[in-house]
């Protein structure tokens, strides 16, 4: 339920396998959330032509089992599919498709939110955007992923 793929990102496939790995643990699945992160059209007023992903894959996914660990921590029972592509990728095209599964609703949307924003701190995943008139490397994850103040701002921007 963890991975860095060159392929287009399923929404669908990713929903499935979560959900069926909580379907018979404690209260079950009441609530799946879905998160999915699109290549936008534009950025800071740049017509963005398209962008590429990097990442240090065996890396990126210790930090999602880490994040993963942080949820179960915090929402006990749920569960948490994080997959991120790298590569290049067009305008339009999903970059990041978080699924998170719980006993009720508003647990699921914390997850959701909680790992996109932990995602943004901590995983070495680095974008290249390319414009008509240029390029440019937006800024990756800064935070130490043992960092308490970071993954606390994290879960004040998830419950908030």
């Amino acid at each position: 339920m963890l991975s860095v793929t060159r392929d287009p990102l399923s929404v669908e496939a990713l929903t499935a396998q979560v959900e069926a790995s909580v379907r018979h643990r404690g209260d079950g699945c009441g609530a799946v959330a879905s998160f999915l992160g699109l290549v936008r059209a534009t950025h800071q007023g740049r017509v963005v032509k398209y962008l590429e992903y990097e990442a240090f894959d065996a890396l990126a996914l210790q930090v999602f089992s880490q994040i993963q660990a942080e949820v179960e921590e915090r929402w006990p029972g749920a569960a948490l599919g994080i997959v991120h592509r790298v590569g290049r990728l067009a305008v339009g095209e999903a970059s990041i498709v978080i699924v998170a599964a719980t006993a009720h609703r508003a647990e699921a949307f914390q997850v959701c939110r909680y790992a996109i924003e932990r995602v943004k701190q901590i995983a070495p995943v680095w974008k290249h955007e390319f414009f008509g008139d240029g390029e440019a490397w937006v800024e990756g994850a800064v935070a130490d992923p043992a960092d308490e103040a970071a993954r606390m701002r994290a879960l004040e921007i998830a419950c908030a």
